[in-house]
């Protein structure tokens, strides 16, 4: 099939980008994955650079090998795109390319929230790394935050759980806190016998400061052993997540309706039962007739999704879309 209008959708997150060439009736002409999107570590200019690599592979796997890559419309839905003057400067960035008149830059978390809703509406709750929140509605507006860490108010994700449970883990062990479990089990998933020596391990760099994120799910684990300090942490999880959710509701005007709020992101995707109850018990009181969701679809499929809207292609073309990615 050739690749006249199509159509191109971006996920690119901390981690991987993953790229989809489309038809206007929501066919996979073509795909290609890559690295991460970290502006902030290598800079825009080159940052864009590595996306172009992984579009230009994604073009030639539609059958547009030979020619530069042209689309009618571009949707992506970037990492580290937080605040409006970096969706703005990434979106200047997309458009220098050449690669379409018509550019979207949103967030990375929109791809999640328009994977997991059947219309383009409703809100977001995302737990990777960090936690973000995202909500839209059909008319085009949108509630957000900043979500870059505690300076605007964060608390959570994979990396901030592991950081909080070893602070507890830590205070065990020395006296200055209470007793828990995590003492035990944070440094036994390294195979070291204390803390100490974990901490030693951490700050001397025996152990990459990337595998802290291994922590998130011994967390969780202890928790579900009945360990107080690390349910404690669980339950203040589902409060966060339940607390950015009902407030997006609120800006939205969506409280008082059936909206979902989609879950997405490996520690909400991970369905830990007492996390997943906790946050039903809050949002039956904060936003009773919210309907939860959670998505595990590849979130370059929200990309794709928020491209069709776009181009006002019909239900049909998201059904298609949908049903190549098995959602």
């Amino acid at each position: 099939m050739g690749v006249n209008g199509a159509l191109l959708a971006i996920d690119a997150g901390n981690s991987k980008t993953d790229v989809a060439v489309l038809s206007p009736g929501g066919r996979v002409l073509g795909e290609a994955r890559g690295g991460g999107f970290q502006p902030p570590v290598v800079g825009v200019e080159t940052a864009v650079d590595r996306l172009a690599e992984i579009v230009g592979r994604a073009w030639a796997a539609a059958g547009g090998a030979g020619t530069p890559p042209g689309f009618t419309y571009v949707a992506a839905c970037l990492a580290n795109a937080d605040l409006a003057v970096e969706e703005e400067g990434l979106k200047a960035a997309l458009e220098a390319r050449g690669w379409s008149r018509s550019v979207l830059v949103r967030n990375d978390t929109f791809a999640i929230l328009r994977a997991g809703i059947d219309e383009p509406r409703g809100v977001a709750v995302v737990c990777g790394a960090g936690i973000n929140c995202v909500g839209m509605t059909p008319d085009g507006r949108t509630a957000r935050f900043p979500a870059i860490g505690k300076i605007s108010g964060d608390w959570g994700g994979g990396g901030g759980l592991a950081e909080e449970a070893l602070w507890w883990a830590a205070r065990a062990e020395d006296g200055r806190g209470e007793p828990t479990a995590l003492a035990r089990t944070l440094p036994a998933h390294f195979g070291l016998p204390t803390m100490h020596a974990l901490i030693e391990a951490l700050h001397l760099g025996r152990i990459p400061a990337v595998r802290r994120h291994e922590l998130a799910p011994v967390l969780f684990r202890t928790a579900a052993e009945g360990d107080p300090v690390a349910r404690a942490l669980v339950d203040r999880q589902a409060e966060e997540v339940v607390a950015m959710a009902s407030v997006a509701l609120g800006r939205l005007g969506l409280l008082d309706e059936a909206a979902p709020v989609v879950l997405g992101g490996s520690v909400l995707a991970a369905r830990h039962p007492q996390l997943d109850g906790r946050i039903a018990e809050l949002l039956a009181v904060k936003a009773p007739k919210a309907r939860v969701r959670v998505v595990t679809a590849p979130p370059v499929l929200g990309a794709g999704l928020l491209a069709l809207d776009a181009c006002g292609e019909g239900p049909e073309a998201a059904a298609r879309l949908r049903e190549h990615y098995g959602a």
